[in-house]
This record gives structure tokens, C-alpha cells and sequence, in this order.
């Protein structure tokens, strides 16, 4: 942690999340949509040359290439959401994106280092979802709606559950179900196996009430949904 490529990584996200946040509430317009679009095109495309080169070099196994851990599907999900603008997926990026794609960012793994490949392939998945969730929340003003804690809650124990026979079936580690994978996560504060998981999902839960604290005021509520119907009806002089 806080080595000189750690804290540029985490300095470049950063100015990038600032940038394209305040330019979208200063100027919005079709940048943003091209902005969005282009944003999720790098996401997919770094998870598809991922897994190229892990097959290139041999290392790929269905233990640990199925991509089934919260970033990777973080980083379609959020894809997705910047090409549809779907508020679902707009609220699972951003709840799952700060919740977990940031742990990523403050507590990375040390095995790899620039200029290696893989530290860029770790930091475009992990900063990138970042990115597009706070380009599409604050930016975009994609705000969570009510009922989203329980929603995104209920999501992400369904792909736990989904996670815990990939590991079943593969002997993999997928979602740090098996071990905290020792590679200084906050899972290794949380006990040993099983009750690292247990811990897991309450301070989970706990990330997404926080992060859904700002938009608990009734104006921001108010707000997002009538952007929500604003996009739903019709334009003027339209039949319905």
C-alpha cells in the first residue's frame, strides 16, 4: 500500500472522477453520452483482453477465470448502465462500486507493479468502476431510489449464492468465500472462516445504508423521480 504507482493510480482516478463529475452538472450534453459509452467499451474491453492473456500464458483455469468475483461483474454491470442509463444498474454500480471496487483502490494487490500488465488490467477494473459510479450518480444524477438498499442487498447475496457453487464446483475462491485470499483486505480484521463471511455481509449492509444517506432527503428523493418521469413521458404535442 502507498507505494509511488499505488498513490498515482489512486491520484489519476481521482482527477478523472472530478473532472467528468463537475462537467457533467457544469455543461451536460452529448459529451456525456460519448463520454459514458466510451467509459464502458474500455470496461469490457480490459475484462476481454484479461482473460486473452491469462489463456496465452497458460494461466487460466476454471478456478479462478470465470470472472465471478464482485469486481469483474461490477465492471459489466456498470458497462451496462453507461450505455442504458438503467437506474438498477446505476444503483448496483454505485452501491457496488463504493462498496467494494474502492477497497480495491485503497488496499490493492501488492503482486503486481508497474509497468506490468496486470497492474494496469487491476486498476482499469477497479478505478474504472468507480468511475462510472459516481459519473452516473453525481454526474448523470442517476441517484438511488427508494427501496434501492434492499434491492441491491437482496441482488448481491443471490450472485453470493451463485459465487459459492462456482466455488463448490471448481475448488475456486470466488467472492473470498473459502479464505480471505491474504492479501490485506479488510476480511483479514474479521476473523477466521466462516465468520469473516458472517462480518462481511453486516458491514456490506452497513456500506450501503451509508452510502445511501445522501439521497435519503426528501428533495433528493423528489428530484429523482421527476427525472425519471420527465424521461418516461412523452414530448410535447405527442398523443399518448
Amino acid at each position: 500500500m502507498f507505494r509511488p504507482d499505488h498513490l498515482g493510480a489512486v491520484a489519476v482516478t481521482a482527477v478523472l472522477c472530478a473532472a467528468l463529475c463537475i462537467g457533467a452538472r457544469v455543461r451536460p450534453g452529448a459529451w456525456t453520452r460519448v463520454a459514458a459509452r466510451l467509459l464502458g467499451v474500455v470496461l469490457v474491453a480490459n475484462l476481454a483482453v484479461w482473460q486473452v492473456v491469462t489463456v496465452a500464458q497458460g494461466h487460466w483455469s476454471p478456478t479462478n477465470g470465470l470472472m465471478l468475483d464482485l469486481c469483474p461483474v461490477s465492471a459489466v454491470v456498470a458497462a451496462a448502465a453507461l450505455w442504458t442509463r438503467r437506474h438498477l444498474l446505476a444503483e448496483l454500480t454505485y452501491f457496488w462500486g463504493c462498496a467494494g471496487s474502492v477497497q480495491g483502490l485503497l488496499t490493492p494487490d501488492h503482486r503486481y507493479r508497474f509497468p506490468d500488465y496486470f497492474y494496469f488490467q487491476f486498476y482499469v477494473t477497479h478505478a474504472g468502476v468507480v468511475l462510472a459510479a459516481l459519473f452516473l450518480v453525481v454526474g448523470l444524477r442517476l441517484a438511488p431510489r427508494p427501496g434501492a438498499v434492499p434491492r441491491v442487498f437482496a441482488l448481491t447475496l443471490g450472485f453470493a449464492g451463485v459465487a459459492a457453487l462456482a466455488d463448490v464446483v471448481t475448488g475456486g475462491n470466488y467472492m473470498f468465500l473459502r479464505d480471505q485470499g491474504g492479501r490485506g483486505t479488510l476480511l483479514d480484521l474479521m476473523g477466521p472462516w466462516p465468520w469473516y463471511i458472517a462480518s462481511g455481509v453486516g458491514l456490506g449492509l452497513l456500506f450501503l445504508l451509508v452510502l445511501d444517506a445522501p439521497f435519503r432527503h426528501r428533495g433528493h428523493r423528489v428530484l429523482g423521480a421527476r427525472q425519471v418521469s420527465l424521461r418516461r413521458s412523452p414530448a410535447p404535442g405527442r398523443r399518448r
